[in-house]
């Protein structure tokens, strides 16, 4: 089913054309990503679709009762109430539901209402409709649901107040309430900013199973690979189709500019060709036919234009002016934290020269932290940092907070290398994307993809032997972290990086360091790699817990020490296990039961009939009540 349709649109801000001749579709269960530079329109594409941005030409044709579902980059959720209660009004209608169910039921066995049997009648007729209603719109599970969605975005006190969250915090919280409405059509701008590596995970897992249509706008390949199979691409002010995962769609990209290159001039060649032809044969009596022939025929021709390349990119490396020593960094059991309050400690490891070490794990567990530790920003709690010699350690903050000054564009790098021509700041402005009028531009008036551009044009200017990286794809679009994997992976330093970019790390990481609240673990490789032994870990973790189990089982037999101790203790385990197959049976039969008078209550001749529905519903009662103290029993002998 088409959800919703596109056709020929076009978006000006002022004069500027922003977007034009726009096609896109939607349709049941697409999983679509919308891709292009930054500033190409992509998210002002995102707001006309879902109604908060008027447009300028073309039509947006949605049928009739069709939801949307938009969360725009950054919306932190604000409210009064805990986060339980937020995402309760979610289901406001449910609970509405919920709450006249409880009235009807209370009216149905007051013994007055019993005597009027047509006004009897009309409730029951009511209460069975209502309930009918209730069951299908998911009221028997939407708190369910609730903790589902609170577990996968990492909230697990659902009691806290909103207003006491950080900004990345209610961020995930507006993605999570977005998620329980389900709207058919649910656009998402940028939803992996402020999501650790496990999140990331379960929203592409959840994204995969959803039941209606997405489009996305996001700078990570990763994700995108995992969940989408069609990308539009936005340049230019136009918009192209490709079928496929991003992966497919840059190969499809490639494929065709070179096709488009080759027909191009193979024309560009056959039009020279006639050209002196025609030059040549014109003026001579025995050939002028044939060269106006060769004229009539090039006229007649359409003309192709040279393919369009990809749109130009930033262009940067990063240098040093002297090498360390082999050994850079030496961190032993080292505590780090705020206000002498620890997030994390027992971090030991080591750090050579030419290694890329990529610093993983949950939010909060103090990644940033130990950067800013590590760079003397903040005071080690507990341990040792030894460095290296001739280190020249250069910093990138994702924040950028550093960059909030009211210096244009231009002083921020020429106040800080003075002795450089202003053509020279100029060029190193020019290759990070900085180029005639904005480099005149107030460093905080700048967005956030232009202040990631020019951190790391002074980071590139400092030469520094040693890189430390808070989040530095952040607010890159996906071109512009290409640029910058390919120059840190031809960088002769060495680098310590935090990224939850999946695709990131593989192509930067030579050594994953996992940090924990007690401590630290390394593994030699990159992401994948780092996976693959993280599962390993587990499945010997398991074989270990068996075998020692089995042990533990085996000394408990041999320190017995008379028969009469080890006959009962079988004895005991025996009549155990018989009970537990007694209780197993009966669960079987009672939740049989129980299904059984849900389906007798939805049969016509039976909730016409009041006196057989209040006799079904407490037998069914009874039986759920027997049900919960037989699980309640089972737990307590299965453990």
């Amino acid at each position: 089913m088409i959800l919703l349709q596109v056709n020929q649109l076009a978006k000006y801000y002022g004069a500027d054309l922003i977007l034009s001749n726009i096609k896109l579709e939607l349709q049941t269960r697409d999983r679509v990503a919308l891709v292009g530079r930054n500033g190409a329109g992509k998210s002002t594409l995102l707001k006309i679709i879902a109604g908060h941005l008027s447009h300028d030409g073309g039509e947006i044709i949605k049928p009739k009762g069709v939801s949307i579902g938009y969360l725009a980059q950054n919306t932190g959720l604000e409210s009064n109430l805990s986060i339980w209660d937020e995402m309760l009004t979610v289901f406001d209608s449910l609970r509405g539901m919920e709450s006249s169910l409880r009235q009807l039921e209370t009216a149905m066995s007051d013994p007055a209402a019993m005597e009027n049997t047509s006004s009897y009648d009309r409730i029951l007729k009511e209460y069975d409709q209502l309930q009918v209603k209730f069951k299908e719109q998911g009221g028997y599970q939407y708190e369910a649901d609730i903790r589902s969605i609170l577990h996968g975005l990492n909230f697990h006190n659902s009691s806290l107040m909103i207003s006491s969250l950080s900004g990345g915090q209610k961020t995930r919280l507006a993605l999570g309430k977005l998620l329980l409405t389900k709207p058919d059509i649910l656009i998402l701008d940028e939803p992996t900013n402020h999501l650790d590596i496990d999140t990331l995970t379960w929203l592409e897992q959840y994204l995969q199973g959803y039941d209606g249509a997405i489009l996305i706008v996001s700078h990570d390949r990763y994700f995108l690979d995992k969940v989408v199979t069609q990308v539009y691409e936005v340049s230019r002010k136009q918009i192209q189709k490709f079928i496929g995962n991003y992966s497919s769609y840059l190969d499809q990209k490639a494929a065709n500019y070179e096709r488009d290159l080759k027909l191009y001039e193979k024309q560009q060649q056959e039009v020279a060709d006639l050209q002196d032809f025609i030059q040549r044969n014109l003026a001579r009596a025995s050939t002028t036919k044939r060269a106006q022939s060769r004229r009539k025929k090039l006229e007649k021709m359409d003309l192709m234009d040279r393919p369009l390349g990809d749109e130009k990119s930033a262009t940067f490396s990063f240098e040093i002016e002297k090498q360390t020593g082999n050994d850079v960094l030496a961190v032993d059991s080292l505590a780090v934290g705020y206000s002498g309050q620890k997030v994390s400690e027992m971090i030991t490891f080591r750090a050579y020269r030419g290694e890329s070490i990529a610093l993983v794990g949950p939010n909060g567990i103090g990644k940033s932290t130990l950067l800013k530790t590590i760079i003397k920003k903040l005071p080690a709690l507990a341990g040792t940092i030894q460095y290296g010699a001739n280190l020249a350690i250069g910093y990138y903050d994702q924040e950028q907070a550093e960059l909030t000054s009211n210096k244009r564009v231009l002083n921020e790098l020429w106040d800080e290398w003075p002795l450089k021509s202003e053509k020279e700041i100029r060029t190193v402005l020019g290759n990070f994307l900085f180029s005639g009028d904005d480099v005149l531009k107030i460093v905080s008036t700048l967005s956030g993809g232009e202040k990631a551009r020019l951190a790391l044009a002074k980071l590139m200017l400092e030469k520094a032997n040693v890189l430390i990286l808070d989040e530095p794809t952040n607010h890159l679009d996906l071109d512009s972290k290409e640029v910058l994997e390919n120059a840190l992976v031809d960088y002769p330093g060495t680098i310590l990086f935090v990224s939850h970019d999946r695709y990131f790390i593989n192509r930067i990481a030579t050594k994953v360091l996992e940090l924990s609240a007690k401590g630290s673990s390394e593994y030699l490789g990159d992401y994948d790699y780092y996976l693959e032994k993280k599962l390993e870990e587990e499945e010997l973790k398991a074989l270990e817990a068996a075998s020692l189990n089995k042990k533990q089982t085996q000394a408990v037999v041999q320190e017995r020490s008379t028969y009469h101790q080890d006959k009962e203790s079988k004895k005991l385990e025996r009549q155990r296990k018989r009970k537990l197959e007694e209780i197993e049976m009966r669960i079987e039969e009672l939740e049989a039961l129980t299904q059984e008078y849900e389906e007798k209550l939805c049969e016509p001749e039976v909730f016409q009939d009041h006196e057989k529905v209040l006799e079904i519903n407490l037998l069914n009662e009874k039986a759920k009540t027997e049900l919960e103290q037989l699980m309640e029993e089972w737990a307590e002998l299965a453990d």
